[in-house]
């Protein structure tokens, strides 16, 4: 394992591995831990080369790039779904570049691992750990996708799971995880009181916490998207890529990501980092757009549930991503999500959940407001599927026409409706 230890993103204290387990002792919750590694000695190690000539099409062909032991990796190895975590198709979005006069737009669909969104990546990950510490039970708090991540990584190793999501959590969503075998309780209150209540729970009961940012090893397991935007692009990174942003973890994981992609040598520079935000939960954006460094949590009002955060937990990463990349935090509003959606599925092929689509919207309110150029290859990551949340999907194409089974009298039904939306 090449991991030597961690830093604090807030004080900056180092400390070894075994030294601490979630968060910077001075700091507390506000120092979220970034993972170290050696890179010369990996740069030593592993080569593009090799990687490239993987056979494994998922993030455990990055093994080496990961904060977990040999034994770990091979415990992969028939645990059911977790082999399959990660390599999500990369498609070009042809008539959507046309439409908004961009080069080259790519479509990273992260809704195609096996629970359905990105958060598998850090649940895999983060399992892992959990066996590797000896962990009698893992849990985590969630406002959806998180803990369908956790919930089906941790069934893949016989390890009991405990979540905690908010009562308004999609029932798609509460499906997964009680089918997953989860124990479930539904938080009568928001995601950030859910988040509060499992560390807690953690504490009082000994249960290894998955909590995005607290544990430091779930930015691990998102960075992976990276490498794979990387290689699916043959050997070169994209001039931007959108992101949708809550807690801001997937974000500074994509961030992490490039970064040792920088300092292995294998480009000479990160891409620019487009956090979007839903308007009715933009507290990054608001600190970003302010230079303030102090969060201010607000109650989030979303239909985009899976990034309506209050306190963002990875802030100080996040804003430290866009600000160092030359990005910028964008807003959209939920009727923008929804069209959004409707227009991703039906330029891309690709059914995105509203907080997934809100990178897209994200994307083309950047294209009409003029912050990025015509020349630019651009990746949008869309972080889980639209069947996750049936009723927003709903709202955003409305009903389907009912007609007559008799054929005379269905063919004029047929007429009138094509008369009134024109086939195009």
């Amino acid at each position: 394992m090449f991991a030597t230890g961690f830093r604090c993103g807030r004080c900056g204290a180092t400390y070894d591995l075994d030294e601490v387990r979630y968060v910077c002792p001075r700091d507390g919750v506000e120092g979220t831990l970034d993972v170290l590694y050696d890179y010369d000695r990996l740069r030593a190690t592993v080569s593009p080369g090799q990687l490239r000539g993987h056979p494994s099409r998922s993030i455990w062909r990055y093994a080496p790039l990961l904060p977990l032991r040999p034994e770990s990796i091979h415990r992969v190895e028939g645990a059911g779904a977790l082999q399959a975590v990660g390599w999500t198709p990369m498609y070009r979005a042809e008539r959507t570049a046309r439409r908004l006069g961009v080069r080259a737009i790519y479509i990273k669909d992260d809704g195609r691992n096996p629970t359905a969104s990105f958060k598998d990546r850090a649940s895999a990950v983060v399992a892992l750990k959990a066996i590797e510490e000896g962990a009698s039970a893992i849990t985590t708090a969630s406002s959806g996708n998180a803990a369908a991540a956790l919930a089906g990584m941790a069934a893949a190793l016989n390890l009991p799971a405990i979540i905690f999501v908010p009562h308004t959590a999609p029932e798609a969503k509460v499906a997964q995880l009680l089918i997953y075998g989860a124990q479930v309780f539904l938080v009568e209150g928001t995601y950030d009181e859910a988040f509060d209540l499992t560390l807690a729970a953690a504490e009082a009961f000994g249960w290894y916490c998955r909590n995005t940012a607290y544990n430091p090893f779930t930015r691990e397991g998102k960075k992976t998207a990276a490498y794979e935007i990387w290689e699916q692009l043959q050997g070169r990174v994209p001039d931007r890529v959108f992101v949708s942003v809550g807690d801001g973890n997937i974000l500074s994981g994509l961030w992490k990501g490039f970064r040792d992609l920088t300092a292995l040598g294998w480009i000479e520079r990160p891409p620019i980092l487009m956090g979007i935000q839903a308007e009715g939960a933009a507290v990054l954006a608001r600190a970003w757009a302010e230079g303030e460094e102090n969060i201010r949590p607000e109650p989030p009002r979303t239909i985009a549930d899976s990034i309506a955060v209050g306190q963002p937990r990875d802030a100080r990463f996040a804003l430290q991503a866009v600000r160092e990349t030359g990005g910028a935090f964008l807003t959209v509003t939920d009727e923008e999500i929804l069209t959004a959606m409707r227009t991703l599925a039906r330029e891309a092929g690709v059914f995105a959940e509203p907080a997934a689509a809100a990178a897209f919207a994200g994307l083309e309110k950047a294209v009409r407001e003029g912050l990025m150029g015509e020349e630019e290859t651009v990746v949008v990551m869309i972080t889980g599927n639209g069947l996750k949340d049936i009723p927003s999907a709903m709202r955003a194409v409305g009903q389907a026409h009912r007609v007559s089974p008799e054929v005379p009298t269905a063919l004029r039904q047929l007429q009138e409706a094509i008369r009134s939306h024109p086939l195009s």
